[in-house]
């Protein structure tokens, strides 16, 4: 219960610092909606009648409080640059960014787990020098220029593009798979190589205790020594390293919904920073944080599933 009720300050906070930030960034947010330079153009009589319109004339802490009563209401303002309610917006691209975050974490679990646990095991070989290459890889690589590579790659050895157009999983299912395949494997590369290095240390650590060595001498197979008495006394840091990397997914997928033109909230955050759309800033970066608070909860959950020793008051 104690943590739920951090996550209200925590929220709090998140947003006013955005908030903050947006509003000591130089520029004007009418001149932009009219056009830049064009804007200028404009008498100060008009440009006095659209920052009025949009609320831009009102104390800095008038319109923050505003915005913090209407979230409060679920009301979470309307957008500067698009004239639609940022609630209607963000619905529209949260399926997208949650479809992409939900394929990149089971690709990378799907992969991380056996190539960590065989890597341990195979301790020192070739085929554990060769794993480690291959993840040395995903830390080291940036995303966006892994995406452009794969693109070129397709483009260039195979002819071969995503759709363009955007396809839920539901409507067309084998579209919107070819769409964010690609994407996924680009976002979950790096938390493939973290969640892998980790699961090689702590199974390496867990192969050198004694009740391993004692499982192996009672006779046990090897597969069930492997994962029922090594693999489950080692999930705990591996959990706590897949709950961190869940949350900087959401901050790579900004620019991998970017390089794949996915019009997710890593997108629509993108356009709205370079618009100055404080409401969709807010909106956008609010739900980035809830997800980074509602992770690091079930992952506090999770200690108490995997190990019955844990116990939260």
């Amino acid at each position: 219960m104690t943590r739920l009720v951090w996550t209200v300050p925590v929220l709090i906070g998140a947003v006013t610092v955005i908030f903050v930030i947006m509003q000591i960034l130089p520029g004007d947010v009418a001149l932009v909606i009219q056009g830049g330079d064009e804007g200028s153009r404009l008498s100060a009589e008009d440009l006095g009648r659209l920052r009025a319109k949009m609320g831009l004339d009102r104390p800095v802490h008038v319109r923050y409080l505003e915005w913090l009563s209407g979230v409060a209401r679920l009301d979470l303002g309307v957008s500067l640059w698009t004239g639609q309610p940022v609630i209607r917006e963000v619905g529209l691209r949260f399926p997208v960014s949650l479809q992409l975050v939900i394929m990149s974490v089971l690709l990378s679990a799907l992969l991380a787990i056996p190539i960590g646990i065989l890597s341990a095991l195979k301790q020192d070989s070739f085929t554990d020098y060769a794993l480690r290459s291959l993840l040395i890889g995903g830390l080291s690589i940036p995303n966006f220029w892994l995406g452009m590579l794969v693109i070129l790659g397709l483009m260039s050895a195979f002819r071969w593009m995503p759709p363009l157009e955007y396809a839920t999983i539901l409507t067309d299912p084998w579209s919107s798979f070819q769409q964010f395949i690609f994407p996924a494997i680009v976002l979950g590369y790096r938390q493939t190589a973290v969640s892998a290095r980790m699961t090689r240390s702590a199974m390496l650590e867990v192969l050198r205790a004694d009740y391993v060595r004692t499982a192996r001498s009672k006779g046990l197979r090897e597969q069930s020594v492997v994962w029922r008495h090594a693999f489950g006394n080692a999930v705990l840091p591996v959990v706590t390293i897949f709950g961190l990397e869940m949350a900087v997914l959401f901050s790579g997928a900004v620019v991998i919904e970017k390089v794949f033109t996915l019009p997710g909230m890593g997108s629509f955050l993108v356009d709205a920073i370079g618009h100055r759309d404080v409401p969709v800033v807010q909106a956008v970066v609010g739900l980035i944080v809830l997800f980074v608070v509602v992770v690091n909860l079930l992952v506090d959950l999770a200690y108490g599933f995997f190990d019955p020793r844990i116990r939260y008051r």
